[in-house]
């Protein structure tokens, strides 16, 4: 399904938070630039985030690794 608005600061805001309050992520920081940087978990590498497009594409990523089985998961 494609979306038809743009996404939005609060939108991502919103879903980091879900994923942090479910376990599936650490934990994530909003940067002074307005950017979220997230860890998926404690050893893993920071990703930043600089636009909201971008922290829902990694959110959709994060939603799919958490359908498959976990012996197909990459992360």
């Amino acid at each position: 399904m494609r979306r038809t608005t743009p996404a939005t600061r609060a939108e991502v805001d919103t879903w980091l938070t879900v994923l942090l309050g479910h376990g599936h992520l650490h934990r994530f920081e909003h940067g002074p630039d307005g950017a979220w940087t997230v860890w998926r978990t404690t050893t893993s590498a920071a990703f930043t985030l600089h636009h909201p497009v971008l922290a829902i594409d990694y959110v959709a990523r994060t939603l799919l690794d958490l359908r498959r089985p976990a012996s197909e998961r990459h992360r």
